[in-house]
């Protein structure tokens, strides 16, 4: 049966507690500082004396454990909420509209220019061939050749762009890393969290204990060094044995005053 932890640990917080602690008398053989265990007091013993003191253990990494319930928290509300509120939908549906009419016209300006550049070319040739060549057959050459300067231009702005944007792309693109994966930050909360638990908490309580010898069962009034080791014994009731007779108060009387008749010598007979 096991004792609770910490009152202001959280519920599911609780059994991450007892697993350090089982670790740290587990592998306490390896550790020079717990050498007297099995001495004086055993795994067990030291255990209840760590739940029982659970409370002033886990307040030595507190901050850390504020730290990490805080992160958690936010990543799980990060997980509940929405990908994003209606502002950005609507910014993010503006600018790909932009850039899709951006994109359309860029397509679409060579095609039509290049259309009507081979239109005004073709009318405008067939018109000389005629007899008497019509007067606005040079016009229409004309316009012909304008039209091929702006489908030039025009495939030129849309070949930059195309490269514009790969070049943007490329930079705000996350390259695949087969090596080691970044730590979530919730997991490296956790972890500090646990360090300073085991450091700042569980450990110098064991140590402590067992280096009191006031510490433990068959010890009612153990050393305790700033409160931090709790009692494993007991301090019996004050039985005190009642009193002997002879100490005990005197019933109070004093007895009947009794005295003798008034009789007198010869001198005092009665008259």
């Amino acid at each position: 049966m096991h004792m609770t932890s910490a009152p202001h640990l959280l519920t599911e917080d609780r059994p991450e507690f007892d697993r350090l602690l089982d670790e740290a008398l587990r592998t306490a053989h390896e550790r020079p500082e717990l050498a007297a265990l099995g001495e004086r007091l055993n795994a067990e013993q030291l255990r209840t004396m760590a739940l029982a003191a659970s409370a002033l253990l886990t307040a030595a990494a507190a901050a850390e454990y504020d730290h990490y319930v805080k992160v958690r928290e936010e990543r799980r509300d990060e997980l509940l909420s929405p990908p994003g509120t209606a502002g950005e939908e609507d910014d993010d549906r503006g600018s790909a509209g932009g850039a899709g009419l951006a994109a359309v016209i860029a397509v679409l300006a060579p095609v039509l220019a290049g259309t009507a550049m081979l239109i005004f070319l073709l009318v405008g040739y067939a018109l000389k061939i005629v007899d008497p060549e019509p007067a606005f057959a040079e016009t229409m050459l004309t316009a012909g050749s304008f039209f091929g300067v702006l489908t030039i231009v025009s495939l030129v702005f849309a070949v930059t762009g195309l490269l514009m944007a790969a070049v943007r792309n490329s930079a705000t693109e996350v390259a695949a890393d087969d090596g080691e994966p970044v730590p979530d930050e919730v997991a490296w909360a956790r972890e500090e969290w646990r360090k300073a638990l085991l450091e700042r908490g569980i450990m110098p309580f064991l140590r402590d204990a067992l280096a009191d010898p006031s510490a433990g069962p068959g010890f009612p009034a153990p050393r305790s060094r700033g409160g931090r080791i709790p009692s494993l014994g007991y301090t019996p009731p004050d039985f005190s044995s009642p009193g002997l007779p002879s100490e005990g108060p005197r019933p109070g009387y004093s007895p009947p005053d009794f005295t003798s008749p008034d009789f007198g010598g010869p001198e005092h007979e009665p008259k």
